[in-house]
C-alpha cells in the first residue's frame, strides 16, 4: 500500500513537486520515499542536409553560464504524442521544422530521484521558418559538425544530459 503527499509545488514552465510515498513492503515495514515529479520531455538531434548539427547554447541559471545543448522542450497537454511535442519544439527553438523523423526510444534522466521521461529524436529535412523563444531564454544556435560535436563531448564541454544520451542512441542505430 502506497500514501503519497504532494510538499511543494512551483511553476514557470512546466510543474515539479516533490512526492513523498509511505510504503508498505511486502515484510510489513514501512518505508517513506521521496522523488520530483517532473513534466516528460523530448530531446531533438536536428541534422541539416550538409550534415550539420543544429546545436544551442542556452543561459542556465543553475550553471550560472552558457550551455550547449540540443533542443528540448516540455511535452505539454496540447500534444498528441512525444513527436508533436518534439516538433513543435523544434521549431520555437530553433525556427526550423523537418520532413523526416527518427525515433530513437526514450530514456529516464534520474530514475532514482525523478519520474521524468525523455523521448529522443533525430530530425533530417530541416526548412528555416522563425525562432520564437521566450522572453526569459537567452539562446543562440549554431551549426556545427558531428566532429566538433564529438569534440565538445570528449572535451567535457557539452554536458547536455538528455542531448548525450540523444547523441549516443543515433549513433548506436544508424552505425
Amino acid at each position: 500500500m502506497t500514501r503519497s503527499e504532494n510538499k511543494y509545488t512551483t511553476q514557470r514552465i512546466n510543474t515539479y513537486e516533490v512526492v513523498v510515498d509511505n510504503v508498505s513492503l511486502a515484510n510489513g515495514e514501512e518505508k517513506t520515499f521521496s522523488y520530483l515529479q517532473v513534466t516528460n520531455g523530448v530531446c531533438i538531434l536536428p541534422i541539416t542536409d550538409e550534415h550539420q548539427i543544429l546545436c544551442l547554447k542556452q543561459y542556465r541559471h543553475p550553471f550560472k553560464g552558457m550551455q550547449w545543448e540540443l533542443p528540448v522542450g516540455i511535452i505539454n497537454q496540447n500534444d498528441a504524442s512525444p513527436l508533436d511535442a518534439a516538433k513543435r519544439e523544434l521549431e520555437e527553438r530553433t525556427g526550423y521544422t523537418a520532413e523526416h523523423w527518427l525515433d530513437l526510444g526514450s530514456f529516464y534522466p534520474s530514475p532514482g530521484s525523478t519520474s521524468e521521461e525523455v523521448f529522443l529524436f533525430a530530425a533530417a529535412g530541416l526548412r528555416a521558418t522563425n525562432q520564437q523563444t521566450e522572453t526569459s531564454e537567452s539562446v543562440e544556435f549554431e551549426k556545427i559538425s558531428m566532429e566538433k560535436l564529438k569534440t565538445l563531448i570528449t572535451d567535457g564541454e557539452f554536458n547536455h544530459g538528455a542531448g548525450l544520451a540523444t547523441v549516443l542512441r543515433y549513433k548506436f542505430k544508424t552505425d
